[in-house]
């Protein structure tokens, strides 16, 4: 059966000629650029390309970049309507198809379980659906009264040019005590979701942050951004910060409220965990008001503690420092009883990750942790930035799809703009080799002759796990069953299947649990596909 026996472990050139084999030679030698061999290239990162058009006919596992705006950053936040203008199918995600969990707070203000759509027909197709939008505006503001209303345009309304910005602009002046914005976030605007993200930084800063300026309590105040809650990982992450003194004032954007947002600016620190989805706002922070922000990690025990420790050390505050570390004493014991127990039936075992823009990264510390090995990695939607580190930008040519999103032109705000650290003080901290504004990416933090994929497609993940027989395989919704059936055990990181949270300390021991579950199940070698039990048709390509 598929399990019982692993391949003989093959080079990794030999892995990357056989996933290209089968594809036509100009495809071959495209797919080749996205697929690097981890090796040291005279001292030189090894070069990936990324954020690149999927070539059309793969079944890839990207979204669009309506899904990135809508579903990944402005759908976890409770008290915004979000509404989809456009046909129903695109509903899809109008709904969340996450599990974003929130907290509705002491108002009591939670629309995330509700699907708001324009319903756009053929006649509005054909007509111009505007009126329709600024009803279905209207009657949300009358039904619920909220602070702010978002509406998301999908390919038909960016096909029949409805100006979306003038509709919500309009309505925001009729209302006058809800602000009302839109995103120009059509699904085709992009090369994946990534590009939604970048939409949705942009009108997040543009209408939103900087609309409360009232002090918000706090010693050591600080904005988690690129955290989404997925299974209560915020949940999580908000207890530690509760039980070190460090106040959260703002989430982009899990179980976060429109509020969050508009009072952001008033952080004196952006930590910063998904850096492909939220960059460009800590960016644009930075700039326009004097936040600086560093890279952190809440997915593993030592990257919690070593995020926390980094936190700790950039407010240089000894009693923080302290309590910080009397908490890592506290919470780690829990932590290493389970690996105690879990490791030995653990270690020496292999995964595989492909998932979304930081997780692929992120999720290896766990698995470490648990003594296995990260053989094959990538992301959907990642920038070569987020493989190579942020000292290539510099030399990232724009194409055509990246000149398509729009750059904020940002400028220091002339009563707004503080320093929150002189440059004496960074200066210092820098030597001591604390990084500002910093990603290494993906790649250092690899083994060397690992194979990095971005852009993985259902052809190639098949094949990977045919060659190289991974213990577990970690993706999202669409490839869980199709790997499966492969024999190997498919652990879903995009929304956890039923799991959770896997952040913080309690988090990395939920997950050495699941993973141990999961790879030591003799279950997934009695597993078969339909197609392997009984072929029904064989072809060859018209290229061989």
């Amino acid at each position: 059966m598929a399990t019982k026996n692993k391949s003989v472990q093959r080079e990794p050139a030999d892995i990357k000629a056989e996933l290209l084999q089968k594809y036509p030679p100009k495809v071959a030698r495209k797919r080749a650029k996205q697929i690097m061999i981890n090796e040291a290239r005279q001292s030189e990162t090894p070069a990936i390309t990324a954020n690149v058009r999927t070539i059309p006919g793969i079944i890839t596992m990207r979204g669009c970049t309506y899904a990135g705006c809508k579903g990944v950053i402005m759908g976890p936040t409770r008290d915004i309507v979000n509404i989809t203008h456009g046909p129903i199918g695109c509903g899809f995600y109008s709904w969340l198809t996450r599990r974003n969990q929130t907290d509705p707070g002491p108002d009591g203000e939670n629309y995330m379980t509700y699907c708001f759509s324009t319903d756009m027909q053929e006649h509005d197709i054909i007509f111009g659906g505007e009126k329709k939008l600024a009803a279905a505006i209207q009657e949300a503001y009358d039904l619920f009264h909220p602070k702010s209303i978002a509406v998301f345009a999908t390919c038909p309304v960016g096909l029949i040019g409805d100006d979306i910005h003038t509709v919500t602009a309009q309505m925001k002046e009729k209302f006058g005590d809800c602000n009302v914005y839109a995103f120009s976030c059509e699904g085709y605007k992009g090369v994946s979701q990534s590009a939604g993200h970048h939409i949705a930084n942009n009108q997040v800063f543009r209408h939103i942050v900087g609309e409360n300026d009232a002090e918000k309590p706090g010693r050591y105040r600080i904005n988690l951004l690129g955290e989404y809650n997925i299974g209560g990982d915020g949940f999580e992450i908000d207890r530690i910060f509760n039980k070190c003194g460090i106040t959260c004032i703002s989430t982009f954007s899990g179980n976060s409220t429109y509020d969050q947002f508009a009072s952001a600016h008033t952080a004196d620190l952006n930590a910063v965990m998904c850096h492909r989805s939220i960059n460009y706002v800590a960016d644009m922070m930075e700039t326009k008001y004097g936040i600086p922000w560093i890279k952190v990690n809440f997915i593993g025990a030592n990257a919690t503690a070593k995020s926390l420790r980094k936190i700790a050390q950039y407010f240089g505050d000894k009693e923080l420092i302290d309590k910080v570390e009397e908490v890592i004493g506290e919470e780690m014991p829990a932590v290493e009883a389970a690996l105690k127990e879990i490791s030995p039936r653990t270690g020496g075992k292999t995964a595989m990750l492909f998932v979304g823009g930081s997780r692929a990264h992120h999720y290896q510390d766990l698995f470490a942790e648990l003594g296995m090995k990260t053989i094959s990695a990538g992301y959907e939607f990642a920038h070569q930035d987020d493989y190579e580190g942020r000292q290539v930008l510099p030399n990232i040519k724009l194409d055509a799809d990246s000149r398509n999103i729009e750059e904020l032109e940002v400028e220091a705000d002339e009563t707004r703009f503080r320093p929150r650290m002189t440059d004496k003080r960074m200066k210092a901290l820098e030597k001591t080799g604390f990084k500002f504004k910093a990603y290494d990416g993906l790649a250092p933090d690899m083994e060397k002759q690992t194979l990095i994929v971005d852009d993985l497609n259902q052809y190639e993940a098949e094949k990977l796990v045919e060659l190289m027989r991974p213990d577990i395989f970690c993706a999202g919704i669409k490839e869980k069953y199709s790997i499966q059936k492969l024999g190997v055990p498919m652990k879903q990181l995009h929304s956890y299947d039923s799991g959770g949270p896997y952040a913080g300390f309690v988090g990395a021991v939920n997950f050495y649990h699941e993973i141990d579950r999961l790879v030591n199940s003799k279950v997934w070698s009695y597993m078969q596909a339909p197609w392997q039990k009984d072929p029904q048709l064989s072809a060859s390509y018209n290229w061989e």
